[in-house]
């Protein structure tokens, strides 16, 4: 828990000089309380009560100081958590410099990885990512980007990301290696039937329907899928394309919708 203590070092020296500023405290306090008895009845002057008083007050500040002196000598836990092994026995020397205990708490894990610079832009934070232990590849975990570095490495061209993934079953560690996922959006572009493509001297193109006529539409293809072909067009959602008969179309000529004429009657009737 925060505030325990995780080890002790040796204080004799400190408690020493504790119960010594505990000597001078009574002492000054008791001194204090002649003057200025001594006062009530002329005996004394002011000053010697004002002079009383400030080495009350500097024995006061010793005893804390000696206090805080001795509080040093213990090593108490900074956060909750899990302590590791002790690198250290009774009675080895230590120094400020030495390492006495690794604390972790495991409550979160924090995780560092890197992204290439293209994806730089739509690393935000609090983004959602996916986290698949190395040693436990079929459990993956939901973590949070927490922290992004303010520029990019020159040498690898990445940017340092870092993410906060929960640990409620205490099952991941630190020091863990982990293959990270994020999905990014990506752009929008307009799905249409396989059959709409055509080929030409030029490449791909598709027929449009404007105004009941056939527009011929230059197209990229930007990927295929098993019944749709994404298409970078100057068309968009709702927009009618040409699939069937497209042999026997032209530009400018009016197009026949197939089902057109029948609900036509249908409506009539």
């Amino acid at each position: 828990e925060k505030g325990q203590v995780i080890a002790t070092l040796d204080s004799d020296t400190e408690v020493i000089a504790q119960d010594r500023a505990k000597v001078a405290l009574q002492d000054a306090q008791a001194k204090l309380v002649r003057v200025e008895s001594l006062r009530a009845s002329n005996a004394a002057t002011a000053v010697a009560v004002a002079d009383a008083e400030v080495v009350l007050a500097n024995a006061k500040l010793a005893l804390r100081d000696a206090e805080l002196a001795l509080q040093r000598r213990s090593i108490v836990a900074p956060i909750a958590g899990v302590v590791g092994i002790l690198p250290i026995a009774a009675g080895n020397y230590v120094t400020s410099q030495s390492a006495v205990a690794t604390l972790d708490d495991r409550s979160s894990i924090l995780v560092e990885f890197w992204v290439p610079e293209r994806f730089a832009a739509a690393v935000k934070i609090g983004a959602q990512l996916s986290a698949t232990p190395i040693a436990n590849p079929n459990k993956a975990y939901t973590g949070t980007v927490s922290a992004i570095d303010n520029h990019i490495d020159e040498a690898s061209r990445t940017l340092l990301v870092k993410a906060k993934i929960a640990n409620p079953a205490d099952s991941l560690r630190a020091g863990m290696s982990f293959q990270i996922s994020m999905k990014f959006p990506g752009d929008s572009y307009p799905a249409v039937s396989p059959l709409a493509i055509q080929w030409g001297s030029d490449g791909a193109y598709i027929w449009a329907i404007v105004d009941g006529k056939a527009k011929r539409l230059a197209v990229r293809i930007i990927q295929r899928n098993t019944e749709t072909v994404l298409i970078d067009a100057p068309i968009v959602s709702g927009d009618m394309v040409v699939t069937e008969g497209t042999q026997s179309v032209s530009e400018g000529g009016e197009v026949r919708i197939a089902g057109e004429e029948q609900r036509a009657a249908d409506a009539d009737g």
